[in-house]
């Protein structure tokens, strides 16, 4: 049944395949980002539309599948486009993003609303506006939990206040989270649909947008607890007592008579399940993998529930529909090396958008449908298969005997024995790599170096227990973890121990300063983007931003450590205090906008270093916030470490 289209999978790859070694490529082809991305399909399958960067234009275009002609589309400008959608043939929802000021509130916020763009009048609309029916002072204003069955309204949560500004609330608690029925022809003031409270975080709705379930979690005693809409009533369904929420609730199955939950199973893998919304029984593990979590569930507009995506270098799928989920094993099975991820449908599957990275693939759309594969388009129309270079999966044993799972990114055509490296552990820490196009190591590896991104304890996707044994290990045998890499690769021929430089962002930018300072010995240099030197400041910062009985506080406190912080315990693990361990040269990169790390933590690093005497640079990025989304900071980043690096390791 399915020889076909992996016949037209193996030729579509042989297609991109070459053999050629890499020749060096400019930085601005590693600094841009990509020229298409967002892809979402019509529901007819006849269009799509997607963002696309025109110099340093942004855009939504809507083109026609099979003349290739555009259709439509609106400027971006000024707004970072986070995901786009059609609601029926001719209009499509786009959640952005724009870091600007909020009146009434200092320092500048990462706003994010929804828009409505109309194919047939050329029109475009934001669909909630602060002060226009809801409560001028917030930021978080995209979020959609369905659609009206005729699709001219959305139902979306947002802060409620009166015409004045003033919070319907009788308590003075401030503004209470409300769920609003918003126009999606005119510009009308959104009407309420339910009143919520102060601790209601999400809401679901059935199929004719009425609320049935509504999420609760009130920080000042730690309840986290669901709530379905019973005669009449709000009836609490589950309710417990915990420091931040480790349950998360998704979606609804197709009957809308439970919610569906992932949380840790008793196997210690991520797990799906689903609640009862008349008694809150919960089922036994419905989608499970021995090795992976569920990472993802998978929903519609409406939040109804289709599938699983599973953790893993490469992701993997698994759906309600057998054969759905055969399909997507037989694709993957085709192509090993490279990641398939599913990007939109139609809905009755009938044409499937993926997107094909790693391999030689730097992100290449296409759209299955009648049982084969056309290709759509480039997300990096200059990155060619000829320099796109190889990532392999490998793992050690860290010095207490963890497995620790890593991708290895080799230059191509260069000898895989006594390459220079660079280590680059992952930020969160509570995340992970993938095999996927990665411009840091694609920009690396095109330059001479073998790219080491080692999974350490406290990564996510490898299991509860892996992650866990992070807790409490910042600066500890985390950091072991990757000293290790360091010495498995040696000891296996494939690095130059004496040209290691040790790289990352956000925490990784943390480990990069703990190399220098706890391990000076391993490294030539170190390079942090955005990086951690001090944790006690980072920590006061985070209590400063969200408050002390904040489930985000509560939640650093944990994964810093168990046991309780105090400052001598903080200042061991910061490697501001240890400035004068430093052999190396360091490289400090850091957004001067950073609203997740302070930009102080590279400011005040640099100026120790600076009166140690030490060998250090610091570039302030201008206007730029902590993800590095400008092509223009990510350029100036590149040179500088391009030329840090032709300096120190190369």
């Amino acid at each position: 049944m399915y020889k076909k289209f992996i016949f037209i999978l193996i030729t579509f790859q042989c297609i991109f395949s070459a053999q050629a070694e890499n020749k060096q490529v400019p930085l601005s082809l590693y600094a841009q980002h990509p020229v298409i991305s967002l892809m979402t399909i019509s529901p007819d399958g006849t269009r799509v539309a997607y963002r696309q960067l025109q110099g340093e234009r942004e855009l939504l275009l809507v083109k026609e599948i099979a003349t290739g002609k555009v259709l439509g589309g609106t400027a971006l400008d000024g707004i970072d486009a986070k995901s786009a959608y059609f609601i029926d043939n001719y209009r499509v929802i786009f959640r952005v993003s724009k870091y600007q000021k909020i009146p009434g509130f200092k320092d500048m916020h990462n706003v994010k609303t929804a828009f409505i763009y109309d194919i047939r009048t050329k029109t475009i609309r934001q669909l909630l506006i602060p002060g226009f029916g809801i409560y001028t002072g917030q930021s978080n204003l995209g979020g959609i939990v369905g659609l009206s069955p005729d699709k001219q309204a959305a139902y979306m949560p947002a802060y409620y206040s009166d015409n004045k500004g003033v919070s319907i609330n009788n308590f003075g608690e401030g503004p209470i989270y409300t769920l609003m029925k918003v126009n999606l022809n005119t510009k009308r003031k959104p009407r309420k649909m339910n009143i919520g409270s102060h601790d209601t975080v999400d809401f679901f709705v059935d199929e004719n947008g009425k609320p049935i379930v509504r999420e609760k979690y009130r920080e000042r005693n730690n309840k986290h607890s669901v709530q379905s809409y019973i005669d009449g009533k709000w009836i609490d369904i589950f309710s417990e007592t915990t420091a931040y929420r480790y349950r998360s609730f998704a979606g609804l199955t197709p009957d809308r008579k439970s919610l569906v939950m992932t949380m840790t199973g008793e196997n210690g893998r991520q797990q799906f399940f689903t609640m009862s919304l008349l008694d809150g029984t919960i089922s036994e593990p419905i989608f499970t993998k021995e090795k992976a979590d569920v990472e993802r569930v998978l929903t519609d507009i409406q939040r109804i529930v289709y599938g699983v995506k599973y953790s893993g270098f490469k992701p993997s799928y698994a759906f309600f529909d057998p054969k759905l989920t055969k399909k997507f094993a037989e694709i993957q099975k085709a192509m090993p090396e490279n990641s398939f991820i599913l990007v939109d449908h139609t809905p009755d599957w009938s044409k499937i958008i993926f997107q094909i990275e790693g391999g030689e693939q730097a992100g290449e759309y296409i759209v299955f449908g009648n049982n084969s594969f056309s290709f759509l388009a480039a997300s990096r129309p200059d990155i060619s298969a000829e320099i796109v270079n190889p990532i392999k999966e490998y793992s050690y044993n860290s010095r207490d005997g963890l497995k620790i799972p890593t991708l290895l990114t080799y230059p191509k055509g260069k000898k895989r024995q006594q390459l220079p490296a660079v280590v680059m552990p992952h930020g969160g820490p509570e995340s992970y790599d993938k095999i996927k196009f990665n411009w840091l190591a694609q920009y690396l590896a095109n330059r001479g170096v073998l790219v080491i991104q080692p999974q350490f304890r406290g990564s996510e996707g490898f299991g509860y227990e892996h992650l866990v044994k992070g807790r409490g290990e910042w600066g500890k045998v985390i950091q072991d973890d990757i000293t290790d890499a360091v010495t498995a690769l040696t000891k296996d021929g494939k690095i130059d121990p004496e040209r290691v430089c040790i790289m990352g962002s956000s925490y990784g930018g943390y480990a990069a300063l703990a190399g220098a300072t706890f391990t000076p010995e391993i490294y030539k240099c170190a390079i942090s983007i955005n990086g951690i030197s001090d944790v006690k400041e980072m920590l006061s910062f985070e209590k400063s931003e969200h408050g002390e009985q904040s489930e985000i506080y509560r939640y650093w406190q944990e994964v810093i450590n168990t046991k309780g912080l105090n400052s001598k315990f903080l200042q061991s693990i910061s490697p501001i205090n240890y400035v004068n361990k430093i052999k190396i040269p360091i490289l400090l990169i850091h957004g001067q906008r950073d609203k997740v790390v302070d930009f102080e933590q590279s400011e005040d690093f640099f100026d120790a270093l600076k009166d140690a005497d030490k060998d250090v640079k610091l570039v302030e990025l201008t206007g730029e916030g902590h993800y590095l989304l400008k092509n223009k900071s990510r350029l100036e980043a590149l040179t500088a470490i391009d030329t840090f690096l032709s300096d120190h390791l190369l």
